[in-house]
């Protein structure tokens, strides 16, 4: 059928009709026949209906859009620069980043198109930055507060507005989500390699990154393998997937595992024994018997831990032993904690500016040039209370997004109720974003653990997560609206909120 010819009005169709003729009518389609033709967007766009992110979808290409987006996440992980320095002046990242942005933006002014999708995360995104902006000129280094905005927080920010944009279909999703899972396991090879060989290694033999970035110390290392873990896991345990993805999956997996043990990071080990539980839960949604698994693989994994693993996990609950066989470093955390804490009741609106504790040296102050250890003490007492607001609202958002599109994606609670996702959605990639989801709230509560150990409120990691799960959101959602126009021809759309609409289909009513 030829994309470009016009359709009369969608008629009234019965239930197996709908599902029937759901591949030809309902195409937000890019690439393969896996999602929703062309029609659904002509007949909302003859109802007069004002164009929307799902209707969209097929009458603005974005490949340079996502191109620059893949292109910026593999150099934002594997850090090539740091292998070839001749590569530094060229500044890959800021490249592109621009290549995904500059055209994505042209084309929708072209088009008299929003500049970007709006969401509540969004918002959230861009009143942070607004508070860190507004605490500048009160902070003990304006200039330092500044520049953590202008070359961190606002890179982050094109970013998420730029993986909003062309994240539109779950094979893009897939295929993101793949390419991180890589990158993190080259890092991770890399670290075990690194470890067998005796090098980067810090502070007694704790396993570094073997890039710099948001791999670099140990903690950071930790963090991110824990962060990431359940969407290898997920791959590997998916009979969706082919069988050597999966057995890459399940190797990566090992190797992640692997570079946490060799980290001897307390607060790494911590998050992963959370992320696990949380896995093993909402595992047993993806495939039966998960659990079982999980635990008998864990089991057989403990008796390989190197004794200095346990030593250092055990003096996690004694100060005394962390200082006289470690660095010390528990109690200084603690110390470091409440400092935190003081600074943020002296200064409660302003704080000491983005990115700049460890700049503050008061008298009186014993952890001097340290940070906070501590994500949400670190955005209390360096943007505020108003930066400790919207910072915690990013993660309660990342939270709801994540269990708003489980809702959704889950099968109406009513035995006779009907399914409208089975009209617009393809099994498969029902199941990619259902695993997707719970790999990423896995990985949400991991993350959210570890960052009560390190000061990563700027850190690239969270924002990708958030990322991830709000787009997964923001697709499922509107292929629901698609499915519910279908159901009610000649009636304009209207849009809810993600989380109103899934209760909504969950309870049968929509």
């Amino acid at each position: 059928m030829d994309s470009r010819r016009r359709v009369p009005p969608l008629r009234v169709v019965r239930p197996a009709e709908r599902a029937q003729a759901s591949r030809e009518r309902l195409a937000f389609n890019y690439g393969r026949p896996s999602v929703p033709s062309r029609q659904l967007v002509e007949a909302v766009l003859a109802n007069e209906a004002e164009p929307t992110f799902a209707t969209a979808a097929y009458a603005e290409p974005r490949d340079w859009g996502y191109v620059g987006l893949f292109a910026f996440t593999a150099v934002l992980l594997l850090r090539p620069q740091d292998q070839f320095p001749v590569l530094r002046p060229l500044h890959l990242a800021e490249v592109c980043a621009l290549i995904g942005i500059g055209p994505m933006m042209l084309h929708r002014f072209a088009r008299r198109l929003p500049v970007f999708r709006v969401t509540p995360e969004t918002v959230g995104l861009i009143a942070f930055g607004l508070v860190m902006l507004a605490t500048v000129p009160f902070s003990i280094w304006p200039g330092g507060a500044l520049s953590e905005f202008t070359e961190s927080y606002l890179k982050i920010l094109v970013v998420f507005v730029l993986m909003m944009n062309t994240l539109t279909t779950p094979h893009r999703l897939e295929r993101i989500t793949w390419l991180i899972i890589l990158c993190v396991g080259y890092i991770a090879a890399r670290g075990v390699v690194d470890y067998a060989r005796g090098v980067n290694m810090v502070e007694n033999g704790r396993l570094a990154g073997a890039v710099s970035g948001i791999f670099g110390n140990p903690n950071d290392l930790a963090m991110n393998m824990v962060t990431f873990m359940p969407a290898a896991a997920i791959v590997a345990i998916s009979r969706q997937q082919a069988a050597w993805r999966r057995l890459i999956a399940a190797g990566i997996v090992a190797l992640m595992l692997a570079t946490i043990v060799f980290t001897k990071s307390r607060g790494g080990v911590v998050g992963l024994t959370m992320m696990l539980a949380s896995f093993i839960v909402l595992g047993g949604k993806v495939r039966r018997g998960f659990g079982v698994i999980a635990v008998a693989c864990i089991v057989a994994a403990t008796p390989f831990m190197p004794p200095a693993f346990w030593a250092r996990m055990q003096s996690m609950f004694d100060e005394k032993t962390d200082r006289q066989q470690f660095t010390g470093s528990s109690e200084a955390r603690r110390v470091v904690m409440m400092e935190g804490i003081a600074t943020f009741v002296e200064r409660p609106f302003t704080g000491v500016g983005a990115g700049q504790f460890k700049n503050y040296n008061p008298s009186g102050r014993k952890e001097r040039w340290r940070e906070t250890h501590n994500a949400l003490i670190q955005a209390a007492a360096e943007t505020g209370i108003f930066g400790l607001l919207t910072f915690s609202f990013l993660i309660f958002r990342a939270a709801v997004a994540a269990a708003a599109t489980r809702r959704m994606l889950s099968a109406p609670r009513r035995a006779r109720a009907p399914d409208p996702l089975a009209a617009v959605l393809m099994p498969r990639d029902r199941a990619s974003l259902y695993n997707h989801t719970v790999a990423m709230t896995a990985g949400l509560i991991g993350w959210f653990v570890c960052s009560m150990f390190g000061s990563i409120a700027y850190n690239w990691t969270f924002y990708y997560v958030l990322a991830l799960i709000v787009a997964a959101r923001e697709m499922t959602h509107d292929r629901l609206v698609a499915a519910h126009l279908l159901g009610s021809p000649g009636k304009k759309p209207t849009f809810v909120p993600a989380a109103k609409f899934s209760r909504r289909v969950a309870s049968g009513v929509a």
